[in-house]
């Protein structure tokens, strides 16, 4: 059994099958005018259109979906500006995302520090060893005045990274007091100071996690009425 169909853009009306209506939701495309319609709202009554369709043959519509109708229909230029233009956004910000998290990356993943050592070099960034003051701690340290020099005190000190991983050496602050306990001088060493003469590639690897360092520096200048100290890490 045919049913008739009249496209609502151009008015020519079409015999359908029931079975090409219920493919696509009654989708179908008009075969004079190419417009896409839903032929189930489009239907009209057969027996006033009978004496025309009888005198002229009427071409069947083609079966269409909505994704095939929408594909026929070339994407405007912007489209495809837009959606590059957010690919490139998207690369941009997973990079800075690297390049931001690169110390925690490379402590998480080791075979990460290569890789993203290239890229500071390239960049004129710097992938540093973690730095978190809360695992690092002072085991024991003294301070005593240097006999073959006057106004020189040395420092000995342990200092302990409680991290499962490498860190870098910490700065120190040395507080002399005096009877009162009061600050009479006050000091930071930068880990250039106290290894001095350990070299570039020990500062690089800093401490070993679980690892314990040994600290030595001589200090010049000391405040004569000095009599104790306080001494703590930190990073800058």
């Amino acid at each position: 059994m045919s049913l008739l169909a009249r496209c609502p853009a151009c008015g020519t009306t079409f015999r359908v099958l029931p079975a090409q209506l219920a493919v696509k939701s009654g989708n179908v495309r008009c075969g004079k005018c190419a417009a896409v319609f839903n032929g189930l709202s489009a239907l009209v009554d057969k027996d006033a259109q009978a004496d025309s369709a009888e005198d002229t043959p009427t071409p069947s519509p083609a079966i269409d979906g909505a994704p095939e109708f929408l594909d026929a229909i070339p994407p405007a230029p912007h489209v495809f500006l837009w959606g590059f233009a957010a690919l490139l956004a998207l690369l941009a910000l997973l990079g800075q995302a690297l390049l931001h998290y690169r110390t925690e990356l490379a402590t998480q993943w080791p075979s990460m520090r290569p890789p993203l050592g290239a890229t500071c070099e390239i960049l004129g960034c710097e992938l540093r060893l973690p730095r978190i003051p809360e695992s690092m701690s002072i085991e024991s340290s003294d301070l005593q005045p240097d006999r073959s020099r006057e106004n020189v005190v040395v420092l000995n000190a342990v200092v302990r990274n409680r991290a499962p991983f490498a860190q870098e050496y910490p700065a120190l602050e040395l507080t002399l007091t005096d009877e009162r306990e009061y600050a009479v001088q006050r000091r930071v060493l930068q880990p250039a100071d106290y290894l001095r003469y350990a070299g570039a590639e020990r500062l690089g690897q800093g401490i070993a996690g679980g690892a314990e360092a040994v600290l030595r520096v001589h200090l010049e200048g000391a405040a004569p009425g000095a009599v104790g100290y306080r001494v703590y890490l930190f990073y800058p």
